[in-house]
């Protein structure tokens, strides 16, 4: 989501075919240490475990090794256990060329099956230990109801991540599905800086991200955050990034926040080190020869229950930004209306993509096949609000006491623009009409039945979708922020904020603008139900967890049913 105003408001899997092989292997006719010399220096692990990316049989796993002396590439095993006993390994190395961070794709695994795995670094003063994860395949048939924890918008600044240790206590999650902004690329005077500086927590490095070393300095200091690494070790990720990994509202040739004339540098040179630090620091399977590296775009099937999709919507296919903030900002309010219109005439033009021709091909496609192999939901991992919203009226629902409460600029202004019936937030599908109704075309053509994961926003949505005709597409969960201020706070005293979103919206059923945590999404054969959790406190190390609301919404006839409190 913009901040509301302009600043604040390869793994490494060079060997994979051997790898995978020797998977396949008896574990005990694997020596792998033969024939190459062990690290003369010391290591350790200050980053954690991490696995992602589960299929049927195999797996992504992730560490960071830290050389403390020594120099050079270091040995390094891996085991995949179950019950005690090893079922699977390999060997490989970290290289400073990949930051020496270490990812394998662990193959020889059985299906629907929990493990546990570890690292091993080769030393000349002996074997150095990773901490233990655990990780879980993705089963190939069957109705067992499946479970995932959504997550977004972590800023290291903001607070601390107690989502992520309340969600690593949760013992019978498939997977955490982390839709993007999983770090903040400002520095530690942009945004976030005012509660940075009261709890000590400020961002490394202390500038911006731009440079592959910035960016990578920066994925290191979130893996460094014991919760962060409690709930990578405790369960595979599907993750996705929104634009914060890159930069604020990137899109496919520019960013709202990348500046060369501060000597940021060329666009697609920036982007491509954001991707590079992505794909060593995160536990994601990359792309397929032949792919941009940028396109990480990819399905994944659970049993006959469910196809998750996480989809790319920032650097391969979006075009270019319009932002209220831009067409509007400034103008004198009886110009406002005329310059909307404007915009809006942009906005609706046919050819505007988000996720470009390419990725919308790919995602029919492999709709049509999810239905086509009877899974019963199609999951899009998306990162931003796919319902219709408008702001409410503010003229009509705010008195001028409570809007002279407010001491943000683009607030007060948002009061006026919310008469023009006109979207709320051009940065999410409202800003690429012509695309969603592509989407929701595909979609019907397909018979699948949408379940929208949506992130973005910090702040919480539950929303049945509607096409232009007001046809139900299907229904859209959307989580609240590990960190991240949402909405409420711009617009202190406004209580009923969020449900006069949901009156004036009629693809909304209920909208939380407060609070932090996390949407529990189940689904089974028949039924998809999202329970709202939020913690009480990210300023301080302890919290309470507690169910704030849930809604659910079933398989019905050829399509879903409009979403109903549970």
């Amino acid at each position: 989501m913009a901040d509301f105003t302009r600043r604040q408001a390869l793994g490494f899997t060079g060997a994979a075919g051997a790898l995978a092989a020797c998977a396949t292997q008896d574990p005990a006719d694997i020596t792998l240490s033969q024939a190459r010399p062990a690290y003369d220096g010391k290591v350790d692990y200050l980053h954690g475990v991490a696995s992602g990316d589960p299929l049927p049989t195999q797996v992504i796993l992730w560490t960071r090794v830290t050389p403390t002396s020594g120099e050079g590439s270091i040995p390094m095993r891996w085991e995949v256990m179950k019950d005690g006993e090893v079922v699977s390994r390999g060997g490989t190395s970290a290289e400073a060329s990949r930051d020496y961070c270490v990812k394998v794709d662990a193959g020889g695994l059985e299906p629907g099956t929990a493990y546990t795995f570890r690292f091993v670094a080769e030393t000349m003063e002996g074997d150095a230990e990773s901490p233990t994860g655990r990780t879980k395949t993705t089963t190939v048939s069957g109705g067992e109801a499946v479970k995932f924890a959504i997550v977004s918008c972590s800023n290291w600044q903001f607070g601390y991540f107690n989502v992520y240790d309340a969600l690593s206590k949760i013992d019978d999650l498939d997977a955490i599905i982390h839709l993007g902004d999983y770090f903040y690329e400002y520095g530690i005077d942009g945004y976030g800086a005012e509660t940075a500086q009261a709890l000590g927590r400020l961002h490394d490095p202390v500038v911006e991200t731009v440079t592959l070393d910035d960016y990578r300095m920066r994925h290191a200091q979130y893996k460094s955050d014991p919760s962060a690494q409690a709930a990578h070790a405790a369960v595979p990720w599907l993750c996705t990034w929104d634009d914060h990994e890159s930069t604020n509202n990137s899109y496919r040739n520019g960013a709202e926040n990348h500046n060369p004339e501060q000597n940021e540098g060329d666009w697609t040179d920036r982007k491509q080190v954001a991707v590079q630090a992505y794909l060593e620091w995160m536990p994601v399977r990359d792309p397929e020869p032949g792919r941009a590296r940028e396109s990480i775009y990819r399905k994944f099937d659970f049993g006959d229950i469910a196809s998750v999709f996480c989809l790319e919507t920032r650097l391969t296919g979006r075009s270019d930004e319009i932002s209220w903030f831009t067409e509007i900002g400034g103008l004198e309010p009886e110009k406002i209306p005329e310059a909307a219109a404007r915009t809006m005439i942009r906005v609706q033009d046919e050819g505007r993509t988000m996720l470009g021709a390419t990725q919308e091909e790919w995602l029919d496609e492999s709709l049509n096949a999810s239905v086509d192999a009877g899974k019963s939901w199609q999951v899009l991992a998306n990162q931003i609000v796919m319902a219709r919203v408008r702001p409410p009226n503010f003229t009509e629902t705010l008195s001028p006491d409570a809007v002279n409460e407010f001491d943000n600029t683009y607030i007060r202004q948002l009061v006026g623009f919310s008469q023009l019936g006109v979207p709320l937030n051009l940065d999410a599908w409202d800003g690429f009409p012509a695309a969603r109704d592509r989407l929701y075309a595909s979609a019907a053509s397909a018979g699948a039945n949408l379940v929208t994961l949506t992130g973005d926003t910090h702040t919480a949505w539950a929303n049945t979708l509607m096409d232009k005709n007001e046809a139900i597409r299907g229904v859209e969960f959307g989580c609240t922020s590990v960190t991240s201020p949402g909405f409420g706070v711009y617009m202190p005293g406004v209580e009923d904020l969020g449900q006069q979103f949901a009156d004036a919206n009629p693809e909304v059923e209920f909208h939380d603008p407060h609070g932090h945590g996390a949407t529990v999404v189940t689904l089974t054969m028949d039924t998809v139900r999202a329970d709202y959790f939020k913690v009480s406190s990210i300023v301080d190390g302890s919290y309470e967890w507690t169910l704030e609301d849930s809604f659910e919404a079933n398989r019905e006839g050829e399509g879903v049913s409009a979403l109903r409190r549970a």
